[in-house]
């Protein structure tokens, strides 16, 4: 991205000025069709002429590259290298293995625009593992044994992801997009807390997937196993490429519940969480007659959950970032100081 600097010639003024960088709307016609971009200009302070900064073509070259893919639902060139790194594959396996020419993706990767019904494919191996896992025993001929091999592997590490419930990966990836770094941990008790408040705020759930009251507190067991290799640490690989490809199935009213979530209890860590979630109804009543450090598959009722958000909303607003933020407050005071 073009940085301004403090000072660029200026062919209008003949002297070195200050300069700023701003949006301009440019309609151009591509292929027949007229499209319209927001490109960056530069303007002289002085005159308010425009300027030609070293580096600007290049910049809105990028641009219109960019706006026009995703006009027209074109893979961009970031998307086509995170499907090689999804996949495991090099420039010419993976071209081989999406059944196209062996240079094919490596003018792609220069800037050639695929076609639509390229960019689709590749969109849809993007998306679905098992698409994928199709192409490569279709075109298993064509590539080496060792390529072959690398992409069915990574195929079977993603068909986690496939499995879980299109509803339950895109809170996952909201979850991402919303807060950048999170631990799988966290993830597990914001999965817990959007459900258990979806239950009570809109009485219906946001994902199907079963929650299971193991010794940390809730846990979705699908989603461990996807993430159970990070262990501690934040959840950051480009095999969950996959998960932003998921086609939306949530409403505005659920995503704006995920992103009070996120907004309120993702600002806490995830040991905090488990904590709270230990001293709720929900999972002591799961874990009920079940020793502290023995494993439970245990599911929690949604009733369960139900009942006792819908009770905290009669002390608390569950609706508001203040409200949720007092009852995280009010309950971790509790835990961290209790009364002797």
């Amino acid at each position: 991205m073009l940085q301004a600097k403090a000072e660029e010639f200026c062919t209008e003024c003949r002297k070195p000025v200050s300069y700023h960088l701003q949006k301009k709307t440019v309609t151009r016609c591509i292929h027949g069709k007229e499209h319209t971009f927001q490109l960056t200009e530069a303007v002289c302070d002085e005159c308010g002429s425009e300027m030609n900064l070293p580096g600007l073509l290049d910049t809105n070259a990028l641009e219109t590259d960019e706006q026009y893919r995703s006009a027209e639902h074109i893979l961009s060139v970031r998307e086509i290298k995170a499907l090689m790194r999804l996949y495991n594959l090099g420039k010419a396996p993976l071209s081989l293995a999406m059944g196209f020419g062996e240079v094919t993706i490596a003018r792609y990767l220069e800037g050639q625009i695929p076609s639509q019904e390229y960019s689709d494919r590749m969109r849809k191996a993007l998306a679905s593992p098992d698409f994928m896992k199709s192409l490569l025993e279709e075109n298993r001929d064509k590539l080496k044994s060792a390529a072959w091999r690398k992409g069915m592997e990574s195929v079977r590490q993603l068909e986690g992801i496939a499995s879980l419930s299109p509803p339950l990966r895109q809170s996952i990836a909201e979850v991402l997009s919303r807060l950048g770094e999170v631990t799988p941990l966290l993830m597990q008790k914001l999965l817990y807390y959007i459900q258990g408040l979806s239950l009570a705020l809109h009485d219906q759930p946001v994902f199907p997937e079963p929650c299971q009251a193991w010794i940390h507190g809730p846990v979705y067991p699908g989603v461990y196993q996807v993430f159970r290799d990070f262990s501690f640490n934040p959840i950051d690989d480009d095999r969950f490429a996959i998960l932003r490809e998921t086609e939306n199935t949530l409403t505005e009213e659920q995503k704006a519940l995920i992103h009070l979530v996120t907004d309120t209890f993702g600002l806490y860590g995830g040991k905090v969480l488990e904590s709270v979630t230990h001293s709720e109804d929900p999972w002591i009543t799961a874990r009920s007659g079940c020793p502290a450090d023995t494993p439970s598959s245990t599911e929690l009722s949604q009733q369960d959950m139900k009942d006792w958000f819908l009770r905290l909303g009669t002390r608390y607003d569950l609706r508001s970032v203040e409200g949720l933020h007092q009852y995280i407050q009010d309950a971790a005071f509790c835990l961290f100081h209790p009364i002797q």
